[in-house]
Parts: structure tokens; sequence; C-alpha cells
């Protein structure tokens, strides 16, 4: 699982157990930093944490105010400024020479609207949600730190934001993260002060599904799964397709060729590896999965292989797209020299991270320019 994913658990396991829990976000930063707003860190009071909000620098410190600054249960922002040379003096920094805005809230289940439930619904119901969270005003601005807006797929907006004007702005900012899923830092000025929210998407777990359940697989699901994505493995051999195989996958499916677009479900999240070892197989697998709106294709074996599939079904009248073999990669993978099934799941699962995120995966040290995109004020006046 990941670290969000692990956060809910242990806000699950907390309301059983009693315990008073804490969550700290990074919700703005500026210049160099280990994490970006959306950073997470779940506390409870007996000292359990779940996640990370820098390189370690700063989780002590931010624990230390859910102990000794919040006895009312009010959120707080603390600023980290790390662009100060006393800043390595007094042990928060690593030299990162950046500044790290973290709104720590106390977690409380009757909330409304209540963040935690709808990242647990969002996760539940694999469906897409926006969060824009209050996290700084001035002047006479109708909202209180923390408050928040929540955005759900069918338009419906929950919030405890009084600001008409606010809410307006939100509204229109949340709906157009809804499509292009991106989050920001917002900064909003208003008829009698300003507002500063960072707008958060809450993405499903990615679905993957796996044609073939081989030696080489089990690596592959292994490394999924601890990303957090959701794994299926599809297979027609028996003894393989077993879930004492694949202990955590979602689900494991004994099929055929002639059958599997029955028995599972595509959408344009879907991530596929075909790698079933068998060419008729992988033939009629392509068949189905080419004009679905699978986001990724990846095809095991080389490139030879996947050609002269490409041509049998254009023997049979199946002629891709360019759009569609756009989304097509084979051989799968991103070249590390791998060789072993744990080195070629490494490098299957790091081309497709680097798909999701847009990304070419070349090497860090000739790149130019930062790692991420950083989040800019937006100031909407």
């Amino acid at each position: 699982m990941n670290e969000l994913q692990a956060i809910l658990e242990g806000f699950e396991s907390s309301q059983e157990s009693g315990e008073i829990t804490f969550l700290a976000t990074v919700v703005k930063t500026q210049g160099s930093t280990y994490r970006r707003p959306g950073a997470k860190m779940f506390m409870t009071n007996t000292g359990r944490t779940i996640g990370t909000i820098s390189a370690g620098c700063l989780e002590n410190d931010v624990f230390e105010y859910t102990q000794q600054r919040m006895s009312d249960g009010k959120p707080i922002l603390v600023t980290y400024d790390r662009t100060a040379s006393e800043d390595i003096l007094w042990g928060f920094g690593l030299g990162c020479n950046g500044v790290v805005q973290v709104l720590i809230e106390r977690l409380e289940r009757k909330s409304i609207p209540n963040a935690i439930a709808f990242t647990q619904e969002c996760f539940h119901k694999k469906h897409l949600g926006i969060i824009a969270t209050v996290f700084a005003f001035e002047g006479e601005v109708d909202v209180e730190l923390g408050s928040r807006l929540l955005l759900y797929p069918n338009g419906k907006i929950v919030t405890d934001i009084k600001d008409q004007y606010l809410i307006q702005s939100l509204s229109a900012d949340t709906q157009a993260a809804f499509v292009n899923q991106k989050p920001s830092v917002n900064n909003y000025q208003l008829p009698f002060g300003s507002a500063e929210v960072f707008i958060e998407v809450i993405q499903p777990p990615t679905p993957l599904v796996i044609f073939g359940a081989g030696y080489g697989a089990v690596p592959i699901a292994k490394f999924a799964q601890a990303l957090g994505w959701d794994v299926t493995v599809v297979d027609c051999r028996a003894n393989d397709t077993t879930r004492a195989r694949f202990p955590l996958a979602c689900d494991v499916i004994l099929s055929n060729r002639y059958i599997i677009h029955k028995q599972i479900f595509i959408d344009v999240q879907t991530i596929a590896v075909v790698m079933t070892h068998n060419y008729l197989d992988d033939l009629e697998i392509l068949k189905m999965m080419l004009p679905s709106p699978a986001r990724y294709i990846g095809v095991l074996g080389t490139k030879y292989r996947t050609e002269r599939l490409l041509e049998d079904l254009s023997i049979k009248g199946i002629v891709p797209t360019s759009e569609q073999l756009n989304r097509l990669y084979s051989p799968v993978g991103i070249d590390i020299g791998a060789e072993t099934p744990e080195e070629i799941a490494i490098a299957i699962i790091a081309e497709i991270q680097a798909v999701l995120k847009n990304r070419n995966s070349n090497f860090l040290k000739n790149r130019n320019q930062p790692i991420h995109k950083s989040y800019q004020d937006n100031f909407n006046l």
C-alpha cells in the first residue's frame, strides 16, 4: 500500500483503540523542498506516526506541536524557513534552501466536511475527488483555518466555508482541477480580505491488470501493490492463477482468451501488462485491449514478436490507429539492463510510473530543470 492508504488504515485502527489523532499536511512550499504540497503525516497521542512531510528534519517538531500546542483541538499553521543560514544550526534543515508550510489538524470522525471519510470514499468507490483546504486568510473573510470544500464526481459540493465569494471561486477552480487533475496553491483576493487555499486531487488507486500469472508476474504484482495500485491477475493456467501466488492482489481470475472480456473492467485509468507467454493468448488480448480506453498497454517480448502480433491482427481486419499505438509499449519497460524477473519488474513499473506522471525516465543528473514542477501561487482577483 502507499502512504495515503497506510494513513487511512492507521486512522481506522486508532478509532478502534481510542487514540487521539492528528494529521499534518504540507500545504505550501517555496524553493527546494523534499516533499511537495499534499505530503501527509498521521500522528496519535501515543506517539505512533505514519508518513513523512520532509526528509526527517521536521517530523519530531511537528509531533511536539500536537502534544503542546493543540489542547483546544484547533488547527494550526507552522512555517519552516530553511533558507536562513542559521536553519542548519537549529537542526531543522538539510540544506534544502526552501520554505515549508504545514497545516496540523486534530482528526474527528464526525467533523463535516470530513476529508478522511471523503478520501476513503474515493478509494473505495474508485472515483476522483477534489479537496480545497483554507490554510491562511486575512481581513474580514467568513472562514476558519482548515475550512474545506469537497467536490464529488457528480458535482456535489460539501463545505463549511461561509464566505460566498470564496465558495464561488473555489467551485470553479475545483471543477477545473477535476478536469485537469492537477493540484494547486491559490491566493484569492476577496472584497473584504484574502485567503490561501490548497486544492488537492484525490486519485483512486491505479488499476493494473496483469495478463499472465507466470513467475515473472509475481514481482510486478508485488512492486505495484507497494505503490498502492489495485492489481488484477488473469491467466488460464490453474496451477499459477492462485490466491496463494498473489496474496495481495485485489482479484485473481482463472479465465481463457475467449471470455476474458466478460470478466474484467477496463477504463481510461487502467494499466495493462500482457505477459502470458502464449502467442495466441496475447493476440486475443491485444485484439481486446487496443480498442479499449486503457491508458497503457505493455507487451512483454521482442519488438519483432509484437510487430508480428500487429500484422496478424491486421490480417483479421484489425488495424490499430495511431492513438492506439501511442498507448502500446513494447518491448515493455525502460532500459536498465534488466535480466532477472525482479529487474524486469522494476523496469516495467518504472516505465508505467513515468507514463502516469508524464515523464521521460531519463537520468535526473542530466536534467537542467527542477525535478518537480513548483506550485506557484495562482492569484485570483
